[in-house]
C-alpha cells in the first residue's frame, strides 16, 4: 500500500450523524468525495435530503436519513437502515450536536445573565445533555454492535476545545456535556480495541458554522473571536476535512483514544 493509498476511504461505508450542515456537512463531503458511501442522517430531515441530493447530482452515493440522536430507537433504526443499504459499516462520525445557546458571556464579551447557573433554563441543561452526551452514546453503542462481529471500524466523536477549556461564551451545559463526550471516548478506545475498532475525538474551537454561526454576522463579534484565537481567525469547515479523512482512514490505523484539538492554539491561551 501506497503513502497516499492509506488515506483511501474507497467503497467504505461510513454513517455521519448531523450531517446536513457545518463540521458534519463538511465529514460528509470528504468522505463522499473520496469515494465512501455515506448515510446523513440529522434531525433536520429536509435540510439533510437537499444536501444528499446536490452530492449525489455530484456522481456520490449518499442518502439522507431522518435521526435525532437523543432518541435509542431512532439511533437504533438508522443503523439497521444503514446497514440494510450498505450491507457494512466501517466508518461512524458520532457529530450531532447543538447550539448551547446563551453563555455567561456573549460572544462579544458582554455579560449575560441568562447563562448563570441560578438562571440556566434547566430544560436547556437536559436537552444539550440529551443529544451532546447521550446522543454520543447511543450512536456509538450501535456503532459497536455492527462493528464489532467484523472485528474493523473507525469511530470518530466531535467534541471540543471547550471540554479542556472553560469558556464562558458556549454556556454551561456546553461544557461538562463536551468534556464528558472526551473522557467516554477515552473508555471506549481501550474497550473496543481488542476488536480492532478505534474511536478518536476531534476537538474543534470556532469554526463558522451554523452553530455560532449566526453570532459571526455581526463584524464586531467576528474581529473579537478573530482576536481570540493565536492565529488570528475563525477556521471554515473546509479546514478540518483533511483531519476528518485521516481518522477515518487507515492513514490513523495506529491511533486511537486520541483527541485532536484543532483550534487556531485558542486552547493554549495568549501571549499578550
Amino acid at each position: 500500500m501506497s503513502f497516499f493509498e492509506r488515506f483511501s476511504v474507497e467503497g467504505r461505508s461510513a454513517l455521519v450523524t448531523g450531517g446536513a450542515s457545518g463540521l458534519g456537512l463538511a465529514y460528509v463531503e470528504v468522505l463522499a468525495e473520496n469515494g465512501a458511501r455515506v448515510t446523513l442522517a440529522d434531525i433536520d430531515i429536509e435540510t439533510a435530503e437537499r444536501e444528499a441530493g446536490r452530492l449525489r447530482e455530484r456522481g456520490f452515493e449518499v442518502y439522507a436519513q431522518s435521526l435525532d440522536v437523543a432518541d435509542r430507537d431512532q439511533t437504533d433504526l438508522a443503523f439497521e437502515e444503514h446497514v440494510r443499504r450498505f450491507d457494512d459499516l466501517d466508518i461512524v462520525f458520532a457529530n450531532a450536536g447543538i447550539d448551547p445557546g446563551a453563555g455567561f458571556w456573549n460572544p462579544a464579551g458582554w455579560r449575560n445573565e441568562e447563562g448563570q447557573v441560578d438562571t440556566l433554563d434547566p430544560a436547556r441543561w437536559d436537552r444539550t445533555i440529551a443529544i451532546n452526551l447521550t446522543g454520543t452514546f447511543n450512536t456509538v453503542r450501535m456503532a459497536a454492535k455492527y462493528m464489532k462481529p467484523r472485528r474493523r471500524g473507525s469511530i470518530v466523536v466531535t467534541s471540543s476545545n471547550a471540554a479542556i477549556i472553560t469558556e464562558p461564551v458556549v454556556g454551561l451545559p456546553y461544557m461538562p456535556a463536551k468534556a464528558g463526550v472526551s473522557h467516554m471516548v477515552r473508555q471506549l478506545a481501550l474497550e473496543l480495541a481488542e476488536f480492532g475498532i478505534r474511536v478518536n475525538t476531534i476537538a474543534p474551537g470556532g469554526f463558522a458554522t451554523n452553530i455560532g454561526g449566526g453570532w459571526l454576522k455581526d463584524e464586531a463579534v467576528r474581529r473579537s473571536w478573530d482576536a481570540k484565537v493565536p492565529l488570528g481567525r475563525i477556521a471554515d469547515p473546509e479546514q478540518i476535512k483533511a483531519l476528518a479523512l485521516y481518522l477515518a482512514s487507515e492513514a490513523s490505523s495506529y491511533m486511537t483514544g486520541a483527541q485532536l484539538v484543532i483550534d487556531g492554539g485558542t486552547s493554549l491561551g495568549r501571549i499578550d
